[in-house]
């Protein structure tokens, strides 16, 4: 991984003039910006990746949480520019999640937080990859809209010819894209896994609101190229069932304008402020609420 890392900057300083490096990292990383603690998908473990990457780049190097830098991205030039409390909710294998506090990252004392992905939806539901039954990212994201389908598909024999047929030949080929696609063409099996994981995002909002009463929610990853089949659905729900219901604001809730490229920006918003040694224009902005 970091040999990969070290060509691909290399490429870029051979086209671009190259200052300082931002890495934006699917998993733990420590307040100091320095070490990832844990990465579920990597190999890294308490690895001191900030000063491996800067030793072989001789360039200064600064870590992020991907879903921090993509929330910070968005705030600086996207669906949450200026809001005061900004939570970012990806979609995709599982939930990644960051949290801005007036234009500042919060990691919480150990540089974990904002791990809401793994918030317990449903006691002794689906088993999920952190040890634990019935996170919300099993019942919210693109592997469960495969489970979903999967699931329905035994319960309603006949109701899909499509995703029924590629289940039979392959459970594996029936991935979140593919339902998400069936659910577009009107199959009735994906539709009913979309509105299933429209439940359960409205259901999860509404604990992050309880939580953090954000101003604004930016959902993105992956499955919100898909918003338009179940957001307006999620925002009914989480409008149902959040706490005080018709006696509070609710939080806006938009998709993600950066798409892929938000946790690159965000990481190169981070990186920029490094090397500058200069606080990144955004911070300091006063809270909307006075």
């Amino acid at each position: 991984m970091e040999k990969a890392i070290v060509g691909v900057i290399a490429k870029l300083r051979r086209e671009h003039p190259v200052a300082a490096v931002g890495l934006s990292v699917a998993g733990f990383v420590a307040p100091d910006g320095k070490t990832v603690q844990f990465a579920p998908h990597l190999a890294w473990r308490q690895a001191p990746v900030a000063a491996r990457i800067s030793s072989r780049t001789e360039l200064p190097v600064t870590l992020e949480h991907d879903a921090n830098a993509a929330a910070l991205a968005e705030y600086v030039y996207g669906a949450a520019a200026g809001a005061s409390v900004v939570t970012l909710v990806a979609l995709g294998t599982g939930i990644g999640c960051g949290l801005l506090l007036d234009g500042e990252i919060y990691r919480g004392a150990h540089g974990v937080a904002p791990e809401l992905g793994h918030l317990r939806l449903v006691p002794d539901g689906r088993q999920c990859s952190c040890g634990k039954r019935g996170c919300w990212e099993r019942y919210c994201s693109g592997t469960a809209l495969a489970m979903t389908a999967l699931e329905l598909l035994s319960r309603y024999p006949g109701r899909s010819t499509v995703l029924a047929r590629e289940a039979a030949g392959d459970p594996g080929a029936v991935t979140g894209r593919r339902v998400a696609a069936a659910a577009r063409d009107g199959d009735e099996i994906g539709m009913m896994a979309m509105a299933d994981l429209a439940r359960w995002l409205g259901e999860g909002l509404a604990l992050v609101a309880d939580i953090y009463d954000p101003e604004i929610v930016v959902i993105a990853g992956g499955v919100s190229e898909s918003a338009t089949l179940f957001l307006d659905e999620a925002r009914e729900h989480y409008a149902r069932v959040v706490t005080g219901t018709g006696n509070r604001p609710l939080a806006r809730i938009r998709t993600a304008q950066l798409g892929d490229d938000a946790a690159i920006v965000g990481g190169a918003l981070l990186a920029r402020e490094a090397v500058t040694g200069e606080p990144g224009a955004w911070r300091g902005r006063r809270l909307r609420n006075g």
